[in-house]
C-alpha cells in the first residue's frame, strides 16, 4: 500500500485531501510545517510527499531541499502544491528538489495522475 505524507498548513485542505486519498486506499499520515515534515518523512518512510510551498516554521522550499540533500530520503518523490501559480513557480519547485508540480485548488484527477507515476 502505498504512503502518502501529505505536508499541508490549512486544515480544511489538509481533511479533504487526506480523507479523498484514503478513500482511494493510500495510507496518509499528516505533517503542518516543514520541520515536521522532514522529522516525518525520517519516520514514517512515506512512498511519495505531497508538499504544500506556503507552510509556517519552514518553508516546503526549504524543507523539500533538505529532504533531497539527505542521501536516505532523496529518492522518496515529492510533489510540490501551491496556490501560487505564477510564472517561473514550476522551475522554482522543480529547483528545490521537487520531482513534480501541481496548483491550488486541486484537480483531484490529475493529482491521483501524478501520484500513479510515481507509486509505479
Amino acid at each position: 500500500m502505498t504512503k502518502i505524507l501529505l505536508v499541508e498548513d490549512n486544515e480544511t485542505n489538509r481533511d479533504m485531501l487526506m480523507r479523498r486519498l484514503a478513500r482511494r486506499g493510500f495510507t496518509v499520515v499528516c505533517a503542518v510545517d516543514g520541520e515536521q515534515a522532514i522529522a516525518m518523512t525520517r519516520s514514517e518512510l512515506p512512498s511519495i510527499i505531497l508538499m504544500d510551498m506556503s507552510l509556517p516554521v519552514l518553508d516546503g522550499w526549504e524543507a523539500t531541499r533538505r529532504i533531497k540533500s539527505d542521501e536516505t530520503l532523496k529518492n522518496i518523490p515529492v510533489i510540490g502544491l501551491t496556490a501560487h501559480a505564477m510564472s517561473g513557480d514550476r522551475e522554482r519547485a522543480l529547483g528545490a528538489g521537487c520531482d513534480e508540480y501541481a496548483t491550488k485548488p486541486i484537480d483531484f484527477e490529475k493529482l491521483l495522475e501524478i501520484i500513479a507515476r510515481f507509486a509505479a
